[in-house]
């Protein structure tokens, strides 16, 4: 855990409080303070919440991260201590895109925040595409159509949840359930989830599981979109969203 230990004290520091001024407020000694710090000891589980909760930094990204590294004023606060990490788009113009594939994807959980599993990413560049870090995730199922799977949505990293906007689909990385390709609305302190496909019913994720947010920017398609991929669904739903159209116009 020496990523804790220098985060701690990183964060001690940045804060401009004493070790024996944070000893008091844990209610634990100095000596023991110092030794977390200095890499020597571990705190107990108990005690690494309690952490946590005083520095306002979730146990997975102070235990994973080299706050050292990032802006802490960028990162943005959830429920329960969870943060969003900020993006750092190049500075040079190279807008290089990183791709998510279908074999990586179980490993983007847990590599989201790793510098060296992104690296180790495919890239392509897009000149189309500019102000805003990008990335691409592959479709899964049939539950947002046109999209097939084996497809790529390629999403803008958003940075702040108020800029999510209703009825807009995004790209979500969330503790639970991975990546999800979404139409969102905002309920409170949720999301609701909900898939173009009337099959699956939409559902709310807390904002303290997201992990991040990605709107969607273009997409790109691996197989041929044919006519029969016009379900009797898809027939339906063009059907309501035109008499709706239609109903708008009317008042």
């Amino acid at each position: 855990m020496s990523l804790f230990s220098d985060n701690i004290k990183y964060l001690r520091v940045n804060k401009s409080f004493t070790q024996q001024g944070v000893a008091d407020d844990l209610m634990i000694t100095r000596a023991r303070l110092l030794k977390y710090e200095d890499g020597t000891s571990q705190p107990p589980i108990e005690l690494l919440k309690k952490i946590s909760n005083y520095y306002h930094v979730s146990i997975d990204i102070m235990i994973s991260v080299d706050l050292r590294k990032i802006s802490i004023d960028d990162l943005l606060l959830l429920d329960d201590n969870r943060i969003l990490l900020p993006i750092t788009v190049d500075r040079q113009g190279e807008n290089f895109i990183e791709i998510i594939p279908h074999k990586a994807k179980a490993g983007y959980t847990a590599g989201y925040a790793d510098p060296e599993f992104i690296e180790n990413l495919q890239q392509i560049s897009l000149p189309f595409l500019r102000n805003g870090k990008f990335r691409a995730f592959p479709v899964e199922g049939d539950s947002m159509p046109p999209h097939k799977e084996g497809s790529f949505i390629v999403g803008r990293y958003v940075e702040k949840l108020e800029d999510v906007m209703d009825g807009k689909t995004y790209i979500l990385l969330t503790k639970n359930d991975g990546i999800v390709y979404k139409r969102l609305n905002k309920n409170g302190k949720n999301l609701t989830l909900q898939s173009d496909n009337k099959v699956y019913k939409p559902y709310e994720v807390k904002a303290s599981e997201i992990l991040e947010i990605w709107e969607y920017a273009c997409s790109i398609a691996t197989k041929e979109f044919l006519p029969d991929d016009l379900g009797i669904e898809n027939v339906k739903d063009m059907f309501r969203e035109l008499r709706n159209d239609i109903a708008t116009l009317k008042h």
